[in-house]
């Protein structure tokens, strides 16, 4: 057999994980990794003769569904989120002290923000909303989207995948 890192044959290989890939190495590279050990199985059973062996061991794979951040964005930020922060809470005759203090933040923070030196992470930016009456997010309006989805022409792919729901 050989090394899947350095080609050198070996008689006894190691699964070993470098850099997120596993691999078969000899002794001399399995220091570039960690060892993975796979889990050992009980002793399958066998129910009656000539039926197939079954496993005792409990099915108990992990389905974990990654969180992707762009998922759970609305919409994107109005570039003059700033300024419309700035605008709000000066027409409300707070200073951004008092602001700061209404959201239970840092007083850097509000003046980070309003500077556009910071994008709001989205629970500041929802208290933001809510303190000062105002809308940081960009929806595009649902009737101008109706609107360009019919003025829309199906591509290729499309019609592939009309045609197999009509089978």
């Amino acid at each position: 057999m050989q090394c899947e890192l350095c080609g050198a044959k070996a008689r006894v290989l190691k699964n070993v994980r470098i850099e997120g890939a596993n691999l078969q190495v000899c002794p001399q590279c399995e220091h570039y990794g960690v060892e993975v050990v796979q889990p050992r199985t009980p002793q399958n059973k066998i129910s009656s003769p000539g039926k197939r062996p079954v496993s005792t061991a409990p099915i108990t794979q992990q389905t974990r569904k990654r969180r992707d951040m762009f998922d759970m964005i609305e919409g994107e930020i109005v570039e003059d989120y700033g300024d419309r922060i700035k605008h709000a809470r000066m027409g409300r005759g707070w200073t951004q002290k008092d602001l700061a203090m209404e959201l239970m933040v840092r007083e850097l923070l509000i003046k980070k923000i309003e500077n556009n030196d910071l994008i709001p992470e989205d629970d500041i930016r929802q208290k933001l909303e809510k303190a000062l009456d105002i809308r940081l997010i960009d929806i595009p309006e649902d009737e101008s989207e109706k609107q360009r989805q019919k003025n829309l022409v199906p591509t290729l792919g499309d019609v592939i995948s009309i045609k197999k729901v009509k089978k």
